[in-house]
């Protein structure tokens, strides 16, 4: 059997951490199995529509290397992927029923239904709404909701990450299959669309759990095999007490990517929250990712969002392709992510400085904020130097002495490189029998005014050997 997944989100805004690993599951399973991926389009929601909303959910699959087998821009038999363009496959579907005698048109204003709400609700019943259907309802035609006609009864199942599932008769109901405007709901256009398409595995969230056995009825009512359940565990707010939502700080997909999250971090990040492979590993590619994959090892109950995890996992790629792809191959990712006095250096410099302070970033949004002093000379903060806490104990007439000693050292280096400034450096440190803290964190707050840089070495060496003297001579007449 040809394992077939799909990933189905509506276009309603942005891109969630949580609908994000709704893809990324089936992607690894079909892909495992050497199966198809479909991407689908559940747009029948109108009044919830988002423009552009589609194209970034495509890109957003682009960006983290889930490419589809059927879908948008790529095609596919089941065309079209979009529900919104399927109304007449539903509507056939429906037809189906209501000739079974399972779907009957149901004009009660929805006044009367809340009416029936509360009139449950002061009696302190469960509301079902086939206890109240119509007596005689018209023929069906658009424009009249259409509803299921439940034959309530025990239903059982399996799950493949929650186990063995049953429940009673009192959880069916007469739920709508096509709204007044003729669209299907989600309950009915998923199962035609599954079934159309071919579609083994079914993964969505948790919350639709409750939902599968008036699923299972309608495959039932409709003679359609039922496909594998695969219901995922929701992803926890950081307190673990409830769901992730958008107040609690988690940002959409396009923001991380646009604050400079690796699509190889966030891909490994979102694919480990709530799996493993049952190893120590924490870092996989894309490819591990797919041959170690398997539905046993979801867990089945949720996983805490932990944003400082997801830029620590980020930090890690950043360096892994680094030392594996070399250096230019992370430059190519920088663009857009250089501070703007950058601007007027060439790839050559930038790539030197990336060089060197690679290792200390968490996103690529850091290199803006960690790497200015490169590219345009810092203020000076006497009140920084005096308040470093290996020079605070020192006058300013050591300061201005130890820094007068240092650029006397440095402006007789042979050749400006690192291996020949670190020798200076040792030398200054013997001379001048001070602590390395306090002569290097002198000569490098002159040099950046920065909380932190690389080491002082390369930060000469890229700086150069004009703009260094200059600077740390600029600072000295400052004191």
């Amino acid at each position: 059997m040809e394992i077939v997944t799909r990933f189905a989100p509506s276009p309603t805004g942005y891109i969630h951490i949580g609908n994000v690993r709704s893809a990324i599951y089936p992607y690894l399973l079909a892909r495992q199995h050497r199966g198809k991926m479909i991407l689908r389009i559940e747009d029948t929601d109108r009044a919830r529509y988002v423009e552009g909303a589609t194209e970034l959910i495509e890109e957003t699959l682009e960006w983290l290397g889930l490419n589809w087998d059927e879908g948008p821009i790529v095609g596919g038999p089941h065309a079209p992927y979009f529900q919104s363009e399927r109304k007449e496959i539903y509507h056939n579907w429906a037809r189906r029923l209501i000739e079974s005698g399972r779907a009957y048109a149901d004009p009660t204003p929805p006044e009367q239904i809340e009416k029936y709400r509360k009139q449950c609700n002061e009696a302190k019943v469960p509301f079902l709404y086939r206890n109240f259907r119509p007596e005689n309802p018209p023929e069906w035609q658009p424009g009249i909701p259409l509803r299921f006609k439940s034959e309530p009864k025990k239903y059982s199942w399996h799950d493949e990450v929650m186990g063995d599932m049953c429940t009673g008769p009192e959880v069916l109901d007469d739920i709508i299959l096509i709204k007044k405007d003729g669209y299907p709901t989600y309950n009915f256009a998923h199962i035609v669309d599954d079934s159309e398409m071919g579609v083994t595995h079914v993964m969505r969230g948790v919350e639709y759990l409750s939902s599968i056995p008036n699923y299972l009825a309608l495959y039932e009512a409709l003679g359609l095999p039922r496909p594998k359940l695969v219901s995922l565990p929701h992803i926890l707010a950081p307190t673990g007490n409830k769901k992730l939502g958008k107040r609690d700080g988690a940002k959409s997909v396009t923001e991380y990517r646009n604050d400079g999250v690796l699509p190889e971090a966030m891909l490994n990040y979102l694919a480990c929250l709530g799996w493993n492979d049952g190893t120590e590993q924490e870092l996989y590619t894309k490819e591990e990712l797919i041959e170690r994959f398997s539905l046993e090892r979801i867990q089945n109950s949720g996983a805490r969002y932990d944003e400082a995890k997801l830029l620590w996992m980020n930090g890690q790629w950043i360096r892994r392709i680094f030392d594996e792809q070399g250096a230019e191959a992370l430059y190519t990712r920088t663009t857009g992510f250089w501070p703007d006095s950058a601007a007027d250096h060439d790839d050559d410099y930038k790539l030197k400085v990336l060089s060197i302070i690679y290792d200390r970033l968490k996103t690529l949004s850091d290199l803006r904020t960690m790497t200015g002093y490169f590219f345009a000379d810092p203020a000076i903060d006497i009140d920084m130097l005096k308040g470093n806490k290996f020079l605070k104990k020192m006058s300013e007439s050591e300061l201005e002495e130890l820094l007068k000693r240092s650029i006397a050292k440095l402006s007789g280096v042979p050749e400006w490189d690192e291996v020949h400034l670190q020798d200076a450096l040792n030398k200054l440190l013997s001379e001048t029998s001070r602590k390395p803290a306090e002569l290097f964190s002198l000569i490098r707050l002159a040099l950046s005014f920065a909380p932190f840089s690389p080491a002082l070495n390369l930060t000469l060496d890229v700086l150069g050997r004009d703009i260094s003297l200059a600077r740390l001579n600029s600072v000295a007449r400052a004191i």
